[in-house]
């Protein structure tokens, strides 16, 4: 049956499971499906997880830890912690205050929200919240107008565009297609996605995407650009070279190859690859401290996390939200307490088996 599917495979910190299953029980079982789904069989949908529970923590002791430092900065933004919430459409499908209301958990937790460029409110009702902001972009085969979308959520406030590479075409999310879920309810749109006359126009993937299209926004914008979904090393040694500012170990969830490589699987090489000169963060199966620890030990700089935030929001709006948040901030600093380390910086490759 449709959204028969259980809430989550492997539970997760206890507060997430329970939004999770709240999520389930309140939402349309199709929205549901959309959110939680992968494409195809969900190969790598469980893999990002399974990685995760496939290394164990190595421990240091007598490190004089203390109470442990979570803030980090990136790019020029402090953070109290090394967890954004990552890129998720529709969040007006879950709960009626929408994007606006994850922002405000976002803000009370001092960390940085990427907005969907599928997001349901408009950037600017989104940036009024006060929270800290970067966009997410698909480019559009019309130039001009994503060049325009970009410059609408530079003048909203966003502080970083976060550019997404990884989706030349839809991947094949069977569960939609079952559904028959193919467009929003009356009433929902792709806010960002309004032109000048007041049309919103489909999000469109450009099949013919290529690094060129990296050297026009550069030249567009004079935001940090981060490119989202990278996975093989080459690219991460390519991006570096196009004057990527950071980038983002991503398989969209996955949501768009399935038999991708799991993003924790992908992740030394790819930090191995850029070697330092910018930022590597890395989104996908995260659903407890250790997870966050465990990728911040094999090269990541900070962690984003989408399903989890969606069914915080679904079970309770922005007070479900910064549920979620503060029970993954107080998780992983049990977690570094325990494995001894001071600082999420302290977290090293030897430190995971």
């Amino acid at each position: 049956m449709p959204g028969s599917e259980e809430p989550e495979r492997s539970g997760g910190l206890p507060a997430l499971a329970e939004a999770a299953a709240k999520a389930h029980a309140a939402l349309d079982p199709a929205h549901w499906d959309f959110f939680a789904g992968g494409a195809g069989e969900e190969r790598t949908l469980r893999a990002n997880e399974d990685a995760f529970a496939c290394r164990r923590l190595v421990p240091r002791v007598l490190r004089e830890v203390g109470e442990p430092d979570l803030a980090v900065d990136l790019l020029g933004e402090p953070l109290s912690m090394p967890v954004l919430i990552a890129p998720t459409a529709f969040h007006r499908l879950a709960h009626p205050g929408g994007e606006a209301a994850t922002a405000v958990a976002a803000a009370a937790a001092a960390t940085v929200m990427v907005v969907s460029m599928a997001a349901t409110q408009p950037v600017e009702e989104i940036a009024a919240t006060g929270a800290a902001l970067w966009f997410q972009l698909y480019p559009q085969p019309d130039r001009e107008f994503s060049d325009a979308v970009v410059r609408r959520a530079e003048a909203a406030g966003c502080r970083a565009l976060v550019v997404t590479v990884d989706s030349p075409v839809f991947g094949r999310r069977e569960r939609d297609r079952r559904n028959g879920f193919l467009d929003l309810p009356p009433g929902l749109a792709c806010e960002n996605m309004r032109d000048g006359t007041g049309r919103v126009r489909d999000v469109v993937m450009d099949p013919a995407l290529g690094w060129a299209q990296v050297d026009r926004l550069r030249a567009v914008t004079g935001l940090p650009i981060l490119l989202k979904g990278v996975l093989h090393p080459a690219d991460a040694r390519l991006a570096v070279e196009h004057g990527a500012d950071a980038l983002i170990v991503s398989n969209h969830g996955g949501r768009q190859l399935d038999g991708a490589v799991s993003t924790l699987d992908a992740l030394p090489a790819v930090a191995a690859a850029v070697g330092g000169r910018i930022p590597v963060l890395v989104d996908g199966g995260i659903r407890r401290g250790s997870d966050v620890a465990i990728a911040l030990a094999l090269g990541a700089s900070a962690v984003l996390v989408g399903r989890p935030v969606v069914w915080g929001l679904a079970a309770g709006g922005t007070d479900g939200v910064r549920a979620v948040l503060e029970a993954l901030r107080a998780d992983l600093r049990d977690v570094l307490t325990l494995a001894g380390a001071p600082r999420p910086g302290a977290l090293t490759p030897d430190m995971v088996a």
